[in-house]
């Protein structure tokens, strides 16, 4: 039997994670340290482990500075920056940057308060579109007014 069998089976967890675990010892201390406090995902931190030394220290520094953490999709893609030699500074911060789908801003309106106003069978989208152009109309009529 395998020696990361026999951790997986001492421990109750699968062999797969114990190595997950292993490759965690990649990892700058800094980062470790955040993956310890619960600040980054056991997967995605999997993938920073694979970044160099030096590329780990300018994620750090950009984390510390944006004061984000890589989702899984942005560390699979510094990832494979990286073994193509060309995660720089500059592409860690554009990927840390990014908006993430999780952190846009949303306005909600229940469809119970809409539907008396659109007929039966609109789709959200349709909704949706309407409300924008009716905002568009009422913003042009105001700007009109004010030019007066």
């Amino acid at each position: 039997m395998r020696t990361d069998d026999k951790v997986a089976q001492g421990f109750g967890v699968g062999r797969m994670t114990v190595q997950r675990f292993i490759r965690l010892t990649e990892l700058i201390p800094p980062i470790l340290q955040m993956v310890d406090e619960g600040k980054i995902a056991l997967t995605p931190a999997v993938e920073l482990s694979f970044l160099k030394k030096d590329e780990q220290e300018n994620l750090f520094a950009t984390m510390e500075s944006e004061e984000a953490t890589p989702s899984l999709s942005q560390a699979q893609r510094m990832k494979s920056l990286s073994r193509s030699g060309r995660l720089d500074m500059d592409a860690i911060f554009a990927i840390m940057t990014e908006e993430k789908g999780n952190q846009k801003e949303t306005v909600k309106i229940g469809m119970e308060r809409l539907k008396k106003y659109f007929p039966k069978g609109t789709t959200p989208k349709q909704m949706e579109d309407t409300i924008i152009k009716l905002l568009e109309r009422e913003l042009q009529r105001k700007r009109g007014r004010e030019s007066r």
